[in-house]
């Protein structure tokens, strides 16, 4: 999802790019792959990797804006010397230095500066420890700089430098104020000076051998009217927290490390402060998106249907009701995100507090309430939000399919939205092979699959709950299918492959992409076209040997730093391994999940939003794109979808039956996971070195071990 200029225009690529060091210039989106983020939603810290906090996005955020742009330590006038620092958590971060020169009597440092952050929402602690471990006495002043400009997040991710806001004063500590934001800045311990103009906080300190001194500070950052999306209570957490005990000890800390971010990325609904769902990553997208949280959700329905639930009320309650041409409302479509205020981004791209601009949340929502109904969301929850399937299935048929050729697809009316409206929403991410941006109306080949998912499980849950039209859907589904083989289907020296997308003029857009993995085991496909999609997939031109890249590296368009032209997106290759298992490929998927495994073992288990599509020869370890969100919580929510096709998982509480047919876990048994979750009871499973599986299911379910087929 990317929110910087969009355009139509073949002529006017979308372009990105920043500064690593300093000032980002105006209009440059700055980088944050070397960043340190710690986050508990809806707010979070950025910083340098030494803990200091100046740089272009740098600063401590809470709803959208930016609480502290500047939090810097010096010691008698110079930095300290970094010597490590670590997250602890997603919350908590560390950082050690060096205060060179102090009490040092040989080559070895003598005084070290512990600074350790804490994010709560609203609030930021920083406590910073001075040790003296030297034999001489030493006395310093210690300086905390802190300032602000109060920049709104789309300011900050445009590359916008604005001025800074004077900071007023209370006792031992700053305020700043900006409309109905305020920021407050104290310290616990009382500073030899205080200086606003500067923003300088003054310590006068002075260590004995062994000696230890410790100031807190404090900043507490808050919107008149409330947070948007609160935070929620403290053990409410709407799923169970695995444990993986496997052979690939990688996998396990991915496992672990993704569940620790994907708690702290949770907001609530303040309609229904019970109701929880998955902000889509910080630092840019820390708020609800329709099609970002519906796949998290997606993705975690092994660890439960808690944040399911909340997640398809939370999307209900705001589903269309009208059609509004400037916010893309309509009728039951589902939207695609919701800030506090009007995004005004550069060169008119602009988009209003709820907006609607996105093809495939709608088909997405549907199938989740299909999906969570399968793993055993309550009869009666379900009923409930059978109405709002109803309204988002004639969504796809009445306004999704606007010019009745039965594809659904897309156009910005407004000129200032996105231009394209699937996931990969970048302006120039679809392409003809020759490398030309395709031109709207666009119906995107994953987005059919998405609608057909979505008329199959829509016409289930109406006939399982007694409601009209379940064979309407299905008619209308195998039309679609129908339709999808006839018009989508391409060529090309290595055979057929479906195209990327069809045009405004119903034409092929004959790019490979990672589309394709999208596609299977929806049922769109046969076996046969399958097995050709499964082994485009596995080709070194999509296959990077760290994961999917987004674009064929043998298209005239390819980039590796491509936001959606070969970059590789974690979470678009789990999908494929979920989709190459559900199809009856493991041998491709276990290929695909062996990459997107290095590739957390390079990123230290927090897999970015996206990375680099440079291949495993050219590259030992994958190369960030420097402006990608980390943590995201699809990319983290990854990590359940790959386990959950390692063991090849599947549920019908329904029909009263659990698959359990590992699939290809021969590189990580003997594997052990406990506190998965199926029909709300506890799912624990082993397989053994030999491949035998134990499972410790629930009562009332019978345990299958065989194939998950497709619809």
């Amino acid at each position: 999802m990317d929110t910087t200029v969009k355009t139509q225009d073949p002529e006017i690529p979308d372009t990105r790019s920043g500064a690593e060091d300093g000032p980002a210039p105006q209009g440059l989106q700055p980088f944050l792959h070397d960043a340190c983020v710690t986050l508990y939603a809806p707010s979070f810290a950025i910083s340098h990797a030494d803990g200091q906090i100046d740089g272009p996005a740098d600063g401590f955020y809470h709803g959208d804006s930016r609480a502290l742009s500047r939090l810097t330590v010096a010691v008698d006038g110079t930095e300290p010397a970094p010597v490590r620092g670590t997250l602890e958590g997603a919350d908590r971060a560390a950082f050690r230095s060096v205060l060179r020169g102090l009490g040092e009597s040989t080559a070895d440092p003598a005084v070290t500066l512990r600074r350790r952050r804490r994010v709560t929402p609203g609030n930021l602690e920083e406590t910073f420890e001075a040790n003296n471990a030297g034999g001489r006495y030493v006395r310093f002043r210690l300086v905390v700089t802190a300032g602000t400009d109060l920049a709104p997040m789309e300011r900050v991710k445009s590359g916008h430098v604005l001025p800074p806001v004077p900071a007023g004063t209370v006792e031992d500590g700053f305020v700043w104020s900006g409309g109905a934001f305020s920021v407050r800045l104290t310290s616990r311990t009382r500073p030899a000076a205080v200086d606003p103009a500067a923003g300088r906080l003054e310590y006068e300190v002075e260590l004995a051998p062994g000696a230890t001194w410790t100031a807190v500070l404090h900043c507490e950052a808050a919107h008149e009217d409330g947070d948007q999306f609160p935070a929620p209570a403290e053990g409410t957490l709407p799923w169970r927290t695995p444990a993986l005990r496997s052979a690939d000890r990688g996998f396990d800390h991915w496992l672990s490390r993704s569940a620790a971010d994907l708690d702290r990325l949770r907001l609530t609904d303040p309609q229904r402060p019970a109701d929880q769902f998955l902000a889509a990553g910080a630092p840019w997208f820390l708020t609800l998106f329709g099609r970002d949280s519906l796949w998290a959700a997606r993705m975690l329905l092994p660890l439960g249907t808690g944040l399911a639930a909340g997640t398809l009320r939370t999307l209900a309650r705001r589903q269309g009701t009208k059609s509004d041409p400037a916010t893309e409302e309509q009728p039951g479509k589902i939207l695609h995100e919701v800030r506090r205020a009007t995004q005004d981004f550069d060169q008119g791209f602009s988009l209003p507090p709820c907006y609607y601009g996105t093809v495939d949340a709608t088909p997405l929502w549907v199938t989740l309430l299909h999906d969570a109904w399968r793993w055993g969301l309550a009869p009666e929850q379900v009923e409930q939000l059978l109405p709002h399937a109803e309204s988002a299935l004639a969504w796809m048929r009445d306004h999704g399919d606007a010019d009745g050729d039965g594809f659904l697809k897309y156009v910005d009316h407004t000129g200032r939205g996105l231009a394209n409206q699937g996931w990969k929403d970048s302006g120039d991410s679809i392409r003809y092979g020759d490398g030309r941006i395709a031109t709207a109306p666009i119906a995107l080949c994953e987005v059919q699959a998405y609608a057909y998912e979505a008329a199959r499980g829509g016409a289930d849950l109406l006939r399982a709950f007694g409601r009209p039209g379940a064979d309407a859907w299905e008619e209308w589904a195998q039309r679609l299918r129908e339709r999808f083989r006839a018009r989508f289907w391409v060529e090309d020296e290595r055979g057929p492959y479906p195209a990327v997308a069809l045009d405004g003029e119903g034409r092929p857009v004959d790019s490979a992409t990672s589309g394709f993995g999208h596609l299977l085991g929806t049922g769109l496909l046969d076996h046969e076209e399958s097995a050709l999609l499964a082994a485009r997939l596995g080709a070194p031109d999509l296959d990077s040997g760290h994961g999917l890249r987004t674009l064929s590296s043998d298209s005239v368009a390819y980039n590796p730093y491509g936001y959606h032209i070969g970059s590789i997106w974690p979470h678009d290759t789990a999908i494929a391994v979920h989709g190459l298992v559900r199809a009856g490929f493991p041998a491709t998927a276990a290929s695909l999940s062996a990459g997107l495994l290095t590739a957390s073992d390079a990123f230290d288990a927090r897999l970015p939003e996206l990375f680099a599509g440079h291949g495993a020869a050219t590259d030992v370890l994958p190369s960030p794109y420097p402006a990608s969100c980390r943590p995201q919580a699809w990319a983290a929510a990854s990590s359940v979808l790959v386990l959950q096709s390692v063991l090849g998982l599947s549920a019908d509480v329904p029909g009263g039956t659990l698959t359990v047919a590992p699939a290809f876990a021969e590189a990580y048994r003997p594997l052990r996971v406990e506190g998965l979750e199926v029909a709300g009871g506890r799912l624990d499973i082993r397989v053994d070195a030999d491949g035998t599986a134990h499972v410790d299911a629930p009562g009332g379910l019978e345990v299958r071990r065989g194939h998950p087929s497709p619809r």
